[in-house]
Parts: structure tokens; C-alpha cells; sequence
């Protein structure tokens, strides 16, 4: 029994330690997002009226959370957090070592800087965190567009897409391989911004506001990460999302509709699918399918086929022996045989 006792006490402080301090704020502004979302969208569709009973059902409505879809994104969820810690080496080469190998290439190239370490000041490090927010953008932007259009990549990242409804927690719908292949393309542009910071500009960290790094309070309050990957159709307005990508514009890119496809890859900012000419204005309160062509979707939702379908497809594609005869498959987006 003290064994038991003591077992209970240590998962009782291991939640409050989840649920306090930094992890405590964040969580907090997480459900106020979700909140905040919620709120907005009922009042946009039913301004007349207020019913919690009403709301309830809004924020958690029956045919999305008891589908296929939803079961099969919690178990992919639960995996995620129980598997993580394996892929904690390989998602190691990241932005930081790749800035690090950046200032390696840079002093091999002209010389160790002449300053001398030193803690950089506040304007230093306003001006490295929001270029390095602008750089993270910009790769992500370049990476999601090629998960698009290179088959193989696209194999992978038909896990993400394969969810017919969205649920929050379908943002982390991603096969492990794609998680660590996107980890390591982040290593390229952020990490060179880094390293020529680094080389530059001593040692900036990025900034905290009230102690959240600010990449964190990007994820969850201007991107919402979690509210664009859910049913509720929030728009920015017509100014605020002409510079951010509001969640709406996201779920549009999830849409089947072949006037979706390749559409609204952005991660935070619009620029670069207006740069690219990739950025569609969904109509306000407009619906969407979710989903894969042809009912693709079918073939993954279960915690396995998530994982080990993908795999099975890049090996007909590569024609490796095991995986079957080497075949064509339909690129959902590309409306073609690739």
C-alpha cells in the first residue's frame, strides 16, 4: 500500500508540475484560443440566440468527434506522446545544429569574429526573433509545397491529409518519418539565419514574452495552430487575414475540391502564398470536405494502416521488393498519374 501511495503522489506531481508554471500558461492560452473561436463562430452563426446547450453542441458536435476519422486522430495522438521520446536524437538536427554548422562554415571561411561573447541587447533580440519567425516561415512554406508535389513526400504527408474531420488534435496527424524529414529541412534556412546571427551578432536566444517563447505564442495565437486544424471557421476579417493566415483559410487547404488543391500552404504569414500565387480567400462560412480523393482516406484510419500504409506505397513507388509490383498512384492534388 505505501508503494501504491507513493506511486500516486509522484503522478499527482508530475500533473501539477504539466498544468503549472510555463506549461500551465500555455495550456491556458491553448483553450482560450479554442475558446475564443468557439465563441466567435456561434455568435456568427446564430446571433439571434444563446443557448448553452446549443454551444456545446457547436464547439463538440457529434458527427465529427464519433467518426472514424477522430478515433483513429486520438489513438495517432496518445502514439505520438508514448513514441516521441525515441525520436528525440534524430529530431536533434534541427535549427540549432544547423546554425551551429553554419558558424563552423562561416570561421573556416573568413576567420573567427573579433567580438568577444556577450549577452545580446534587447533590440538584438527583437530584430533575431523576428527574423528568424519570417525565415521558419518561409521554409515551412517551401517544404509544405514540396510534401505536395514530390510523390514520395506526398506519400507521407497523405497522413495528414487523410483525416476527414478535424479535431484539434488532427495538427499532429503526421507520420513520424515526415516529422523528422520536416525537422531537418527546418535546419536549413532557420538554421543559416541562425548561424549567420550567431557569427554576427554573438549568441541571441529568441525572446520571451511573460516567460513564453514567442515561437510557442505564435503556434498558439496567431497561427492557432489547433483552432485551424478543428471545425470551427474562424476568419481574422478581411484586413487582419490579408497578413495572417487565419484558420479558415487553412481548413481550405484540407478541402478535396480540386479549386483547393495546392492551395494556402502557409504557415503564419499570407506573403508567400501571395508572393507564389497559392492563396485562395475561402468564402465567408464556407464548408468544406475533408479528406482524400477517390475516398482514399479509407485506406488509413486506423492507428496501423496511419502508420505502415504510407510506407507500403513509397515502396511500390520505389519498386523495392516486398511492397509489390512497382505502380502509378493518384496524386490528389495534382489530378493526375504521377
Amino acid at each position: 500500500m505505501h508503494d501504491i501511495a507513493n506511486r500516486l503522489h509522484r503522478f499527482a506531481e508530475l500533473a501539477l508540475n504539466h498544468v503549472s508554471g510555463e506549461n500551465g500558461i500555455a495550456i491556458l492560452l491553448l483553450w482560450g484560443t479554442v475558446l475564443f473561436a468557439g465563441v466567435v463562430t456561434y455568435i456568427r452563426t446564430n446571433p439571434a440566440t444563446w443557448s448553452l446547450r446549443e454551444f456545446v453542441r457547436h464547439m463538440l458536435p457529434t458527427e465529427v468527434f464519433h467518426s472514424a476519422s477522430a478515433r483513429a486522430d486520438f489513438l495517432f495522438w496518445l502514439s505520438r506522446k508514448i513514441f516521441m521520446p525515441l525520436l528525440v536524437l534524430p529530431l536533434a538536427i534541427s535549427t540549432v545544429a544547423a546554425g551551429h554548422f553554419s558558424y563552423w562554415v562561416l570561421c573556416g571561411i573568413v576567420g573567427p569574429p573579433a567580438h568577444a561573447p556577450a549577452p545580446a541587447g534587447p533590440l538584438l533580440l527583437v530584430a533575431f526573433t523576428v527574423t528568424m519567425l519570417i525565415a521558419y516561415d518561409l521554409s515551412y512554406y517551401l517544404y509544405h509545397r514540396m510534401q505536395h508535389q514530390i510523390p514520395i513526400l506526398w506519400e507521407l504527408h497523405k497522413v495528414h491529409h487523410s483525416a476527414q474531420v478535424m479535431i484539434g488534435v488532427t495538427k499532429d496527424r503526421v507520420h513520424p518519418i515526415d516529422e523528422i524529414m520536416n525537422r531537418w529541412w527546418d535546419g536549413v534556412i532557420p538554421g543559416l539565419c541562425f548561424g549567420i546571427w550567431l557569427f554576427f551578432a554573438l549568441d541571441p536566444v529568441e525572446l520571451t514574452v511573460f516567460g513564453l517563447n514567442v515561437y510557442l505564442l505564435r503556434n498558439t495565437i496567431l497561427m492557432m495552430d489547433f483552432v485551424r486544424h478543428t471545425h470551427l471557421k474562424l476568419s481574422y476579417g478581411r484586413h487582419l487575414s490579408a497578413i495572417l493566415l487565419s484558420p479558415h483559410y487553412h481548413q481550405l487547404h484540407h478541402s478535396t475540391a480540386e479549386k483547393h488543391w495546392d492551395k494556402n500552404f502557409g504557415l503564419t504569414l499570407t506573403i508567400w502564398d501571395r508572393m507564389f500565387g497559392t492563396l485562395v480567400i475561402p468564402e465567408p462560412d464556407e464548408d468544406f470536405v475533408f479528406g482524400l480523393t477517390a475516398n482514399e482516406h479509407d485506406e488509413y484510419q486506423s492507428l496501423y494502416r496511419l502508420h505502415v500504409v504510407p510506407l507500403k506505397k513509397i515502396g511500390r513507388r520505389l519498386g523495392i521488393a516486398g511492397f509489390g509490383r512497382r505502380r502509378p498512384q493518384p496524386n490528389q492534388h495534382a489530378g493526375e498519374m504521377v
